[in-house]
């Protein structure tokens, strides 16, 4: 090819490209807010200040979702009604929370629509998930961003809900929590979390218990330093997987300055590598202030040998670099006794310690 004719390419090129960003400018300035998606607002290149909803009350109602997976049995939902009762709670079920399309508790429309609704009842107080599992990803981009943030309110669940929690912290600014489900064991430690951070209102203090029982050395919740310090920043993540899916969309969080919290179960060792590098690759790790590994339960090398790396051995290569402080052993994840993590709210944390600490109410 001549000179001639590659400074000719180049120009033509040129050309279009700055023809077509200005009409991709011209069409986005000309395009309604709600052609981008239903009710979702314009992504804002720093965090949303953050919206607090109010605290829950006894005698309060919360709306029981079904986001993710179908309840196949009917027991499971009398059990997580009653718990949600023997709370304090009334309880409004979901018009589709029995429903089922395929593994789903129904369409993405009944599923992402139940979630709408109770966000513009006024008398619903909070939104709490009955189960997890998957499908969570199919309707991040079919709720009304726009009708939450003028009616906040409690909204909880963890592992496949880290999609939604992050997604509405997002692109809302509220505060949502990385909690148990409704049909999650409601042993004393996990209430007495949700209680100190949802109904309470008081700054919680999240740490493992001290607990030996008769052994010499404590051996099970353990705290490992993976590198020590302490930090400040918004807690935002949840479940790796679900996590590293949302990656590159408008849904995935500002971990600029943010403490990760990280936690999974049933995933081999190699997936949980695939998952952090798609993180890092993203730049989601770039500028973390600090990071929280909770529990990853049943996460081993497969096949029953280890011709992989260890997830020791994985935590280091990607945690180790930053410089910034890391521990492990946490109890968020997939275990009967876990924190109340609130997504979007400011907190401290000691690796040493092992320890995060709420700067202040993450509810009103």
């Amino acid at each position: 090819m001549t000179s001639s004719r590659r400074q000719w390419l180049r120009t033509a090129m040129a050309t279009a490209g700055a023809t077509w960003g200005a009409q991709a400018a011209s069409a986005a300035a000309m395009a309604p807010q709600g052609a981008m998606a239903p009710g979702r607002l314009p992504l804002a290149p720093e965090p949303l200040p953050a919206l607090r909803p109010r605290r829950l009350q006894p005698g309060d109602t919360i709306g029981l979702v079904s986001p993710a997976n179908a309840t196949y049995e009917r027991e499971p939902l009398t059990l997580a009604v009653e718990a949600l009762q023997a709370i304090g709670f009334k309880v409004k079920l979901g018009r589709h929370v029995q429903a089922r399309y395929g593994q789903f508790a129904g369409t993405d429309a009944q599923r992402a629509g139940d979630i709408n609704d109770f966000f513009a009842e006024d008398e619903v107080a909070g939104i709490l998930a009955l189960t997890g599992g998957s499908g969570c990803n199919r309707i991040v981009d079919k709720l009304n961003y726009a009708l939450i943030r003028r009616k906040p309110k409690f909204f909880g669940g963890f592992s496949d809900l880290t999609s939604l929690l992050n997604a509405i912290h997002r692109q809302t600014g509220l505060i949502t929590f990385h909690s148990p489900v409704a049909s999650s064991e409601w042993n004393e430690f996990s209430l007495q979390h949700f209680k100190a951070v949802v109904m309470d209102a008081v700054p919680d203090l999240l740490v493992n218990p001290n607990d030996k029982g008769d052994s010499l050395v404590q051996a099970t919740d353990r705290i490992t330093t993976v590198r020590p310090g302490v930090a400040r920043g918004r807690l935002v993540g949840g479940n790796l997987t679900v996590l590293a899916s949302l990656a590159g969309s408008p849904y995935f969080p500002d971990c600029r300055g943010a403490l990760l919290f990280l936690e999974d179960v049933n995933e081999y060792i190699y997936r949980l590598d695939r998952c952090l590098s798609t993180l890092r690759l993203a730049g989601a790790l770039d500028a973390l202030a600090g990071v929280v590994l909770g529990q990853f339960t049943r996460c081993g090398p497969g096949d029953g040998a280890y011709g992989t790396l260890t997830l020791d051995e994985v935590f280091d290569d990607y945690f180790l670099p930053l410089n910034v402080p890391v521990f492990r052993g946490a109890m968020i994840g997939h275990i009967r006794r876990k924190f109340t993590v609130p997504v979007g709210q400011m907190a401290d944390m000691d690796a040493q310690a092992g320890t995060v600490r709420l700067l202040s109410s993450a509810v009103s």
